[in-house]
């Protein structure tokens, strides 16, 4: 009898291992709340008057991804800084320059992300590729005469990221990120506050 229950328990028990294996495996879809930073070197608003931009915003994201187990995931996001701007006056001697930029940086990134867990608690890193558009407006005016300059360039760079996050209700992962973009010629980092469903 006592071979029969054993057998019986451990049926059981092989049958719930597929089960287990299901929760940590499967799609996600969330989205992220974030500030964002953006500083460049100099930029050449007119010939001969130069400046560093620096600003941060409220930036976005909608993402979704494959959990392949609890450990490693595959995920696509979107995101979209905001728009951030900078203004400098400028002395030219008989009269003053200013000048207004905005820059805004939209796109897609593609990472790979691992996972230690620890209970409900989880550290992650991950390391992707961005693809996105820099937008820039340049306005620029001495009082008399006025000048501006807007265009759009396509670029690629090495995107990373760590975070901490909780997974609460079984399914809603809520996670807090910092991420960095490795632009050339400046330094684009945001913080991120995400909530993923994982069905």
């Amino acid at each position: 009898m006592r071979k029969y229950a054993v057998a019986a328990f451990a049926a059981v028990g092989l049958m719930s291992l597929p089960v287990m294996a299901a929760e940590d495996s499967g799609f996600y879809v969330g989205l992220g709340l974030g500030q964002s930073s953006v500083d460049t070197d100099s930029i050449e608003i007119v010939e001969g008057v130069a400046y560093k931009f620096d600003d941060g915003s409220t930036a976005w994201k909608i993402f979704g991804g494959w959990r392949m187990n609890k450990y490693f995931s595959f995920e696509l996001d979107y995101f979209d800084t905001g728009t951030l701007d900078d203004e400098i006056t400028y002395d030219l001697g008989e009269t003053d320059l200013f000048a207004k930029t905005e820059v805004n940086l939209s796109g897609w990134a593609p990472y790979v992300i691992g996972t230690w867990p620890i209970g409900i608690f989880e550290l992650s890193a991950k390391l992707g590729y961005a693809f996105y558009d820099v937008d820039v407006d340049i306005y620029a005016t001495d009082g008399i005469e006025e000048d501006s300059f807007s265009g759009s360039e396509s670029e690629s760079d090495i995107a990373w990221g760590v975070g901490a996050g909780v997974t609460l209700f079984d399914n809603l992962n809520v996670k807090i990120e910092y991420e960095v973009l490795e632009v050339s010629d400046a330094n684009a980092d945001i913080w991120w506050l995400t909530g993923a469903w994982r069905f």
